[in-house]
């Protein structure tokens, strides 16, 4: 007979079969992608004969859970595998609203739990493009996390804190006071902008084109949403659309507020 994956939660010990799993999916991500988002999350991991065989994680932000790094074996699917590692994820936290970004083959699964789509998200990639500096903005301190807290729980409805915290490095988050944030961090092939909080399209704008100075020709990607109107932008300078999965939740949505986001912090994480 056959044996049975076993089903643990998900640790450190973990990632470097996840890490095999990705790249076997086409992921790009690196192992320290990997860590940081198992650093503010639970998960699941499915093994047979100690072999990562799918994981699940599930990412608390207050009243909002984020499901993400769904990846199942290939030699797995077809069998319900998918749901049921994806159910033992989301038991582990009760939001009262969860969300994640599905690709295009796994959107009917979360259809058939309940998730419903609520726009597309279209990622652009490309090498960064020389632009002017722009006036007002600045490196944030640690003494600004608080703020950039309000305006990212402002626009989101979700309490990321501990996201910040963990992308709160020097020279790794662009402020401008009262309006908005954005952060850069090493990711996949290159660097990740995201997220983008802005009051409006001019001020995110402004934001990435800082991040942009002193990578002219550097590997860019960013992750925004249809709706935003940030995509014709990035299309102009040069970040073309090379993907375009679909945001989806389920549960009660957050009541929009003054800020809006421009780009995701990752696909993973909203």
């Amino acid at each position: 007979m056959t044996q049975a994956p076993i089903f643990q939660p998900m640790g450190p010990e973990h990632l470097d079969g996840a890490l095999q799993l990705s790249r076997a999916a086409g992921w790009p991500h690196r192992r320290e992608d990997w860590e940081l988002v198992l650093g503010i999350s639970q998960g699941v991991v499915a093994l047979k004969q100690a072999l990562v065989m799918a994981t699940a994680l599930v990412t608390p932000f207050g009243n909002v859970g984020m499901v993400n790094m769904i990846i199942v074996d290939q030699r797995m699917r077809g069998c319900g595998f998918g749901r049921q590692i994806i159910g033992q994820a989301m038991a582990l936290i009760r939001p009262r609203e969860w969300r994640l970004v599905a690709t295009p083959s796994g959107l009917p699964l979360y259809e058939k739990l309940g998730f419903a789509a609520c726009g597309p998200v279209q990622q652009h990639q490309g090498t960064a493009p020389d632009l002017p500096a722009p006036l007002g903005i600045r490196w944030a301190t640690d003494a600004d996390i608080a703020a950039i807290a309000q305006m990212d729980a402002d626009a989101l409805g979700a309490d990321r804190r501990s996201l910040l915290d963990a992308l709160a490095q020097p020279g790794r988050i662009a402020l401008k006071p009262g309006k908005g944030y954005a952060a850069i961090r090493a990711f996949g092939l290159g660097e990740v902008i995201g997220p983008v909080i802005a009051d409006d399209l001019a001020t995110a704008q402004e934001l990435i084109a800082f991040l942009f100075g002193g990578r002219a020709g550097s590997f860019i990607r960013i992750d925004t949403t249809e709706d935003c109107g940030l995509g014709p932008w990035l299309a102009q300078i040069g970040l073309r659309v090379v993907d375009r999965p679909v945001a989806m939740q389920t549960g009660t949505p957050a009541k929009p507020g003054t800020h809006t986001r421009f780009a995701l912090a990752a696909q993973a994480l909203g």
